[in-house]
């Protein structure tokens, strides 16, 4: 357990102590009290600690809750919880103040837990598949597919030093639709390029890319005007089983570069190979759940929390596009038994969620085992002025042309930088400016600042084999005891990001944290101090370093040494 959740663990029952005592004392009456909280205050003035016990037992005890605070005060023994001073606040918070001793044990801490700083066993090994990206393998990643990248990476980093155990998935769409789409508009380039554009009409609804152009040309070079005269279903397949391959391998390496490596490329085809789809069908026939309609196989989705029923079978005898969805959620949750799976997708899609998680209540599976993180677009701007982008043209910028302009520690911090449901503006000249206006070169920058000072440290080999650290209790300025409250933080803030499924809380956090360094920083001179003094300024600082590379650790971002 972390000091902040030891002390506050500690803290929470010293209080339960105090009131057993009150009661038994006459001066509280015995009264179940309603649960409280032992928190962090936001403000530090307030406390490193504090409880509203008071307030919330109010109206149980009919007492004034500062009443109630002075009497828990009275009967409170916090030595064992290394707190200096309690004091009082209006309404009736409790604020302790913890004493040198609690700070010197956090430095302690950090520098003995190394690189496992941070982590806990707070998901208790539960198994997690997060699916990201999953975009459509008929051309290259937009900036959506960048930004969501680096959110679910980061997710999955969060989730595991929380302790469960988490797996990151792509789905990849080499069924349906859109791979019917992408084999029309390879045809008709294909045959464009054999008798001229004049003389093909392209699809209204076609991939217009140049990446399209590029493989018809390649098939060409290899197979010349062979398929002209076949059959078209024929030559789409060709040309298909030629291109979609190529594509799935250009989207690897592309995440590969990006710093994400799947756990499992899962495939829609296998879902229908494997007789997967069909299943879904039967279970959902077998559970009494469906019903037929205008030659038409319906969900009876209404009964399970949708606005209205749904087709699954069209008259035509063709599953609609939310059966393959079904039977792959069935299969990450029944199949492969996850404890919970996570989607990051486009908040295009919330229309989308009511209807698959009914189709897995129907099917008898709890539907909070689905959660749905809803990713607003991202714009992207240059010189103050959004850039337009167009996809379905092939103008767009794609996550290997960001790549190319803008280093890769950048584009994952930015796109950490805010929480999935908002918009964000994706600054590019930005990204690649190297001053404190950058905020990920500004969190570098400290950790490389305090490298360079450990570098110079004729103290640091001595520190490493030394027995004592009492000195440690030297660091009482207020700049000392604000970095290492922030250094204290990570666990809780790790475990926070986990709950919340928000990554970026930890680039705010690591911000916070280099800034409370650089305050230290000016305001505290490390090398050239009193023998002591200077020991436990550089223990901070190396503490503080294993902090910060920890974080960027988490988010797949480099801790240089020098900057």
């Amino acid at each position: 357990m972390d000091i902040i959740n030891q002390t506050s663990h500690e803290l929470y029952n010293i209080i339960l102590e105090a009131l057993g005592q009150a009661v038994s004392a006459g001066k509280i009456p015995s009264e179940p009290i309603p649960p409280f909280s032992v928190e962090i205050p936001a403000d530090s003035s307030n406390g490193d600690f504090s409880t509203n016990v008071a307030m919330v037992s109010a109206k149980a005890l009919k007492m004034p809750p500062r009443k109630i605070a002075e009497i828990i005060k009275e009967e409170m023994n916090v030595e064992t919880a290394f707190i200096n001073d309690v004091e009082i606040a209006r309404p009736g918070f409790i604020n302790f103040f913890a004493n040198a001793n609690w700070f010197s044990n956090v430095v302690r801490d950090v520098l003995n837990k190394e690189e496992n700083y941070g982590k806990s066993e707070y998901g208790d090994g539960k198994k997690v598949l997060v699916e990201f990206v999953s975009a459509n393998p008929t051309g290259p990643m937009h900036i959506g597919n960048a930004r969501g990248g680096a959110m679910g990476d980061a997710l999955v980093e969060v989730l595991n030093w929380s302790g469960y155990s988490a797996k990151r998935e792509f789905y990849v769409n080499d069924a349906g639709n859109q791979i019917d789409k992408f084999g029309i508009s390879l045809n008709a380039r294909y045959l464009q390029l054999i008798y001229g554009e004049d003389k093909v009409e392209f699809p209204e609804n076609g991939y217009q890319g140049a990446d399209i152009i590029e493989h018809v040309k390649n098939f060409y070079e290899i197979h010349g005007d062979k398929y002209k005269d076949c059959e078209e279903t024929q030559r789409i397949n060709a040309l298909t089983d030629y291109a979609l391959p190529l594509n799935i391998t250009a989207l690897k390496t592309d995440l590969q570069k990006y710093r994400i490596d799947y756990d499992i490329w899962f495939k829609e085809s296998t879902l229908h190979m494997n007789s997967e789809v069909a299943r879904i069908i039967s279970l959902l026939k077998e559970k009494g759940v469906t019903y037929e309609k205008d030659g038409a196989l319906w969900l009876k989705a209404a009964e399970y929390g949708c606005d209205q029923d749904f087709v699954l079978i069209r008259s035509n005898g063709l599953p609609t596009y939310i059966v393959p969805d079904i039977a792959y959620h069935y299969n990450k949750l029944e199949v492969r038994k996850f404890d919970k799976a996570i989607n990051i997708w486009g908040a295009d899609h919330h229309g989308y969620l009511p209807r698959l998680k009914a189709s897995l209540k129907a099917l008898g599976i709890d539907p909070t085992r689905l959660d749905i993180i809803l990713m607003q677009m991202v714009r992207l701007i240059r010189d103050g002025e959004p850039v337009k982008v167009s996809k379905r043209t092939g103008k767009s910028i794609t996550l290997n042309t960001l790549l190319d302009e803008v280093p890769i520690d950048a584009a994952r911090f930015f796109f950490n930088a805010r929480e999935a449901n908002t918009h964000m503006d994706f600054d590019l000249n930005l990204a690649v400016e190297q001053s404190n206006k950058n905020p990920v070169y500004y969190v570098q920058y400290a950790h490389a600042r305090i490298s360079k000072i450990l570098q110079k440290s004729e103290l640091q080999d001595e520190l490493n084999n030394s027995q004592d650290d009492s000195f440690l209790d030297l660091l009482e300025t207020e700049y000392e005891r604000e970095l290492i409250r922030k250094i204290a933080l990570l666990p809780m803030e790790i475990i926070n990001a986990a709950k919340a499924y928000d990554p970026s809380r930890l680039t705010r956090y690591v911000t916070d944290v280099a800034t409370a360094y650089h305050k230290f920083y000016d305001k505290c001179r490390v090398l050239g101090e009193e023998k002591n003094l200077s020991s436990a300024r550089i223990m901070l600082c190396a503490a503080t370093k294993n902090v910060i590379k920890n974080v960027l650790t988490i988010l797949k971002i480099d801790s240089p040494e020098n900057m």
